[in-house]
């Protein structure tokens, strides 16, 4: 296998964007958060509400202290607000089996409420410097076109923590820049829509490129229509619950075009924890 690594350590030192969570003395709290709210948003959207909540809770000890509805309102409009729960849970975790502190071995981790794989090395590699195969949907591509010459990855298995683990350097902080540059080389330069060669650290080396950038079909799971979801009904109850701290069921967007689809979403909300209904009224959770 041709050396990756060191053309993509070269190239990351000089195109790294400025991000918060990989500036020096950004602390293993703050990489997991980010890592909570990466999860499915972009970069962009992420930034401001990291800032925020870091603000708000610059400790796990400071966010276990508050409500867990308190964690789903600042979690405002990032989406998927069940990561917020799951945050929350995690710090009371972190709080009282980990005196406060965020755990650094793996396996530690993975008992920390919503967190897999992919989270628990994230945080291990990029808060505390040890040297484990991270891989995300940018990373399985640029491996994907780098390494077998396809077009787009295919299904996540354990063959991509392999095929990452092959191409790490040994010394652990070298490891840690090319987990994070294949990262974003995938995010800025492999992209899914554009593969841009020219300025590629490693298009010398690439499988697809050398064979002619074949159409070798693309499994990414297509996410379904928002517009008219019941995503989107979940959203517009939480945020009118957010705007208040409690209020009738029935007055919870009473306007919704479809009765049905609003009492689902209520529905759903509650069993997921994210509301909690008692005596006709819905409230976020306490």
């Amino acid at each position: 296998m041709p050396d990756l690594a060191t053309p993509l350590i070269a190239w990351y030192r000089d195109n790294a964007r400025d991000l918060p969570w990989r500036r020096p003395g950004f602390g293993a709290w703050g990489v997991l958060v980010s890592e909570f709210m990466l999860q499915q948003t972009p970069v962009a959207r992420v930034v401001p509400h990291l800032e925020a909540w870091l603000d708000r809770w610059p400790t796990p000890t400071a966010l276990a202290a508050d409500a867990p509805a308190e964690a789903v309102r600042q979690w405002a409009n990032l989406g998927y607000p069940r990561r917020a729960l799951w945050l929350h849970r995690a710090a009371v975790q972190i709080r009282d089996r980990h005196e406060g502190t965020v755990p650094r071995d793996v396996a530690a981790l993975l008992e920390l409420s919503g967190i897999g794989d992919y989270t628990a090395r994230a945080v291990a590699v990029f808060a505390y410097g040890d040297r484990h195969p991270v891989v995300d949907t940018n990373t399985r591509r640029v491996l994907a076109r780098a390494i077998e010459g396809r077009s787009q990855p295919g299904a996540p298995s354990k063959r991509d923590l392999d095929a990452m683990a092959a191409i790490l350097p040994e010394a652990p902080a070298d490891a840690a820049i090319v987990d994070a540059a294949t990262m974003e080389l995938g995010a800025v330069v492999c992209t899914a829509r554009t593969a841009r060669c020219d300025i590629c650290p490693i298009a010398h080396a690439c499988a697809w490129r050398a064979a002619g950038y074949p159409d070798t079909g693309d499994e990414r799971r297509r996410q379904a229509r928002y517009e008219g979801s019941d995503r989107q009904a979940r959203g517009a109850v939480l945020r009118a619950l957010r705007a208040a701290h409690a209020m009738p069921q029935d007055a919870v967007i009473p306007d919704w075009p479809d009765p049905l689809q609003r009492d689902r979403a209520i529905d759903s909300l509650v069993a997921d924890g994210l509301a909690e209904a008692s005596g006709g009224t819905l409230r976020l959770p306490s």
